[in-house]
């Protein structure tokens, strides 16, 4: 199974090359050509030595010395070029396969259901998505280019010294096989994939801490933590400090092994030398000795570029991984037909969700109906599933058992394009894209003229705003413009809503982060935009639902309670009723407990 996940990794690569993969085949060809070309000019040298030991001591007698210096430069230099010719291929060809990985992500990350981002975090998905890719256009663009040279080589030079010498050939190759040995055993396989994990998982502890450090730096400083807060960051580098040393030792006999076994292909040399010169060897042998002093290092150079192919495929393995736990995410299946809503109200009867990984149910058994034009409010601890029931929805998710139904029809049967036409969502925290304030609230509506713009903007409470700002409503926001206030941006996110206007709206904590200001501006935005719509509002501050037209109480994923602010109110021992007990007490409170 793993033979086959590694020979399907270059394989699955060029599937993203599309016809562009012919370049990644003739940069392995202009590769290895180059590697072999490369070794031409040791055969001129040979050529030479030959010559000068020929003619010695009357050196003035050799004739083609210097046509042979030409040649060997002349390979060099055409070694060099074809490599080049590699290099422009494999880059050519790496950097589309890195922008399509990419547009595959992207394409595959819109597909997801919207709770999706919640689970992995924008931060991760970012780090995946160019790290990822990133790591495949390195491998694709050099390392690949270098493997098909680092295998012609030794081909080129087993030719090579079995030519010149056959048993001095052997002598070279004996400590080569030896070190190779050495190094597939302690320094390559399974081994250093272990460890190639375990140095992925501790910088990323330490990265990880680093970021949290340099967040908490504001609040550290303010409770006068600071050192305690570095000393979590310091140990978090000690620890990632502990496991390369660690890792630099359990290496270290290994590679003085190596090292050594590699290297002694010249003591091998040096003691047929001292032999050879003892005894009576001919010129030829000599000859051929000393062009092997010359041409070993090259020996050297490639069993060092093929201890790092493995590391290689180790880390576009990872790569692969990671770029897998995203495309792996089945999409929501979509109905090949949309079947429309009768009306814009909502049932959910017997929903049961569970998110992936978690032991308790978020909710459990669930059962509502609200009718076409109802404002009815989810309120209740946290925890309790307030959010996880408006998702289900709007299909963030799919319930796990039970139907979320919309006019009469399972949203599970509604197309995404369709449901979003007929749902509305106004989260906690809104954010803006980078642009204009006109590009941003006709995101919904990408065909609205700059006149619907500007009537929603009002209806929002957003004439202030725009008053404002040096360009209006063609006022850049965001990186390198200008930055809103949460309550600011909250009311632009409404105006989006508005100039959607689809039948059913849901509020999420739409007022959590707003000043009492931007509250009350908000407040009035959401009379005009609710008119006429099936409203679920969320919300902690319990005066924002006192007029809704039912409430539910929501605990531990099930609903406990159901009624009217007033009748809830009155319920004794109520869940609700002492939530508004605790909540006109923390309105009513001030610094020192007195009015």
């Amino acid at each position: 199974m793993e033979k086959e996940n590694k020979q399907s990794n270059l394989k699955r690569l060029l599937s993203y090359a599309g016809r562009f993969r012919y370049f990644t085949y003739a940069s392995w060809v202009l590769s290895a050509l180059s590697a072999l070309v490369a070794l031409l000019p040791f055969v001129y040298i040979w050529m030479i030595l030959r010559e000068v030991i020929a003619v010695a001591p009357h050196f003035g007698r050799a004739e083609h010395i210097v046509g042979y210096g030409w040649a060997a430069l002349f390979f060099a230099v055409l070694s060099i070029l074809i490599y080049i010719g590699a290099l422009f291929c494999s880059h050519f060809a790496a950097f589309r396969i890195a922008s399509n990985i990419r547009s595959a992500l992207m394409h595959h990350i819109v597909t997801l259901p919207i709770g999706f981002m919640n689970g992995i975090g924008s931060g991760k998905l970012r780090k995946i998505v160019n790290e990822s890719s990133d790591a495949t256009e390195t491998y694709l663009a050099h390392r690949l280019p270098d493997n098909a040279g680092s295998i012609a080589t030794p081909i080129g030079l087993l030719c090579l010294l079995a030519y010149f010498d056959w048993r001095l050939g052997i002598l070279c190759m004996v400590p080569v096989l030896l070190a190779y040995a050495i190094m597939y055993i302690f320094m390559t396989g399974k081994d250093l994939k272990v460890k190639m994990n375990e140095y992925q998982q501790a910088l990323d502890a330490m990265s990880n801490e680093a970021v949290e450090y340099v967040r908490g730096i504001p609040v550290v400083k303010t409770f006068g933590q600071t050192v305690f807060s570095f000393k979590r960051f310091k140990d978090a580098i000690d620890r990632y400090g502990q496991w390369v040393i660690g890792y630099t030792r359990s290496l270290r006999l290994p590679m003085v092994a190596y090292t050594t076994i590699i290297n002694s292909i010249f003591a091998i040399l040096i003691a047929v030398a001292l032999y050879t010169a003892s005894s009576k060897a001919d010129g030829a042998f000599l000859l051929n000795l000393l062009y092997y002093v010359i041409i070993t290092p090259v020996i050297t150079v490639v069993l060092t570029k093929v201890m790092y192919m493995s590391e290689d495929k180790i880390i576009v393995t990872n790569a692969l991984s990671r770029i897998d736990s995203i495309l792996s995410i089945a999409p929501l299946p979509e109905p090949a037909v949309t079947l429309p809503p009768r009306d814009n109200s909502v049932e959910l009867s017997g929903v049961t969700f569970r998110y992936k990984d978690a032991r308790t149910d978020a909710l459990s058994g669930v059962s509502l109906s609200i009718g076409a034009g109802e404002h009815i409010a989810l309120v209740g601890p946290s925890g309790g599933g307030k959010t996880t029931l408006a998702g289900l929805v709007a299909r963030f998710w799919d319930a796990t058992e039970g139907t979320v139904s919309i006019g009469g029809t399972d949203v599970r049967n509604i197309r995404k394009e369709d449901l979003m036409r007929q749902v509305s969502f106004v989260f906690q925290d809104s954010r803006l894209l980078k642009g204009s304030i006109l590009d941003n609230v006709r995101l919904c509506r990408p065909e609205a003229t700059e006149q619907e713009v500007r009537r929603v903007l009002s209806e929002a409470q957003c004439d202030d705003i725009i008053a404002k700002l040096p360009k209006g409503i063609h006022t850049l926001i965001g990186t390198d413009g200008t930055y809103l206030s949460g309550g600011e941006q909250q009311r632009i996110a409404i105006a989006r809503v508005m100039l959607q206007n689809t039948p059913i709206l849901i509020l999420d904590e739409a007022t959590a982060f707003a000043d009492p200001d931007n509250e009350a501006r908000v407040q009035a935005a959401f009379k005009v935009l609710a008119v006429g719509k099936t409203v679920i509002t969320i919300a902690h501050r319990l005066s924002a639902v006192t007029t809704a037209d039912r409430i539910c109480v929501l605990k531990d994923g099930k609903i406990c309670e159901e009624g009217t602010h007033d009748e809830l109110k009155a319920r004794s021992g109520g869940l609700y009723a002492e939530m508004w007990r605790e909540y006109n007490q923390s309105v009513n409170w001030n610094i020192g407990g007195r009015k």
